[in-house]
């Protein structure tokens, strides 16, 4: 974690950015790739999402790390056999540190999930979690059923719409809650958690008018938004002290997008596991929570449609 003198928090940019396509150095094939995640972390439920979506469940392997983040990093059950967390099956790995290591015995970078990991050379082909989904998204194609195949979340027609809501998105609400949670002054903390709610503010006018983020369709901006919003009551209002207003009881519009796409659409509720989610925040961050005590509420986690 980095924080700037001003006591700001300052996300480090992902290192491995490699893409999988025909004629590369990666070239999609079955079973030859692996993907590694954290149920917790909201970046690395992008990809799972996507990944079912999609139905490459069965092309990409899938191992979930522990939610127990300690001196060592993610690690996998064997280290700490947290309940739904996985050993590692390629490498038996202790935790994900030891892929970064194996990839670049050099590497000086942050551990970070997702990891898109090629079993092949050995190596991982990307860690970036906004161009894991869009490799997702049409990479693999040739080996899905033309009806999976057919699913685009990032269709050409709405691509600048698309990128235009990212990019207020994710500074404001997807980085502007740990912006929040873990600002160092006063200063810094205010700062970040009004562009926070000024950004939730901005989504509500939006979906008081739409279903969807961009255009009358699923697409990768919901995504990218929905893991930071699933993540809100539970964690973010509390743990990051972002408590203007909760998302079941300050945002009507928000809250029923979020609700519908949880019940209605197993990709995303089968991507989210609230034990991961609430103990890796209350538990991992003793300088935000140094009794590590894992708060029961909200009850529960979704409210029923």
């Amino acid at each position: 974690m980095r924080t700037e003198p001003d006591g700001s928090f300052k996300r480090l940019d992902a290192s491995f950015r490699n893409t999988i396509e025909k004629g590369g150095r990666f070239a999609p094939e079955q079973d030859r790739y692996h993907l590694y995640v954290s149920y917790a972390c909201p970046w690395a439920t992008r990809a799972l999402i996507v990944r079912k979506l999609k139905g490459l469940d069965s092309i990409i392997p899938v191992s979930v790390v522990s939610p127990r983040m300690g001196q060592h990093g993610w690690a996998f059950a064997q280290v700490d056999a947290f309940p739904a967390a996985d050993e590692d099956p390629v490498y038996h790995s202790e935790h994900v540190k030891d892929l970064y290591q194996k990839a670049d015995p050099g590497y000086g970078g942050r551990f970070t999930v997702p990891v898109l990991w090629d079993k092949k050379t050995h190596t991982i082909v990307n860690n970036e979690s906004s161009e894991i989904i869009r490799i997702f998204n049409h990479a693999f194609d040739e080996f899905l059923p033309a009806e999976k195949a057919a699913l685009d979340y990032y269709p050409k027609d709405l691509r600048s719409q698309i990128d235009e809501v990212n990019e207020w998105i994710y500074p404001s609400i997807n980085n502007g809650v740990y912006r929040s949670g873990f600002a160092t002054t006063q200063q810094a903390y205010s700062k970040a958690v009004v562009e926070v709610f000024d950004g939730l503010d901005k989504v509500e006018k939006i979906l008081s008018k739409s279903e969807y983020l961009v255009g009358d369709r699923l697409t990768e901006a919901d995504v990218r938004l929905w893991v930071t919003i699933i993540r809100f009551d539970p964690v973010y209002v509390g743990h990051f002290k972002c408590n203007f207003r909760t998302i079941r009881d300050g945002y009507p519009a928000m809250h029923k997008w979020m609700q519908k796409l949880y019940w209605n659409n197993p990709s995303f509720k089968d991507s989210t596991n609230f034990e991961h989610i609430k103990t890796h925040y209350y538990w991992s961050h003793p300088s935000v929570n140094p009794t590590r005590i894992v708060p029961e509420g909200p009850v529960p986690n979704v409210l029923p449609l």
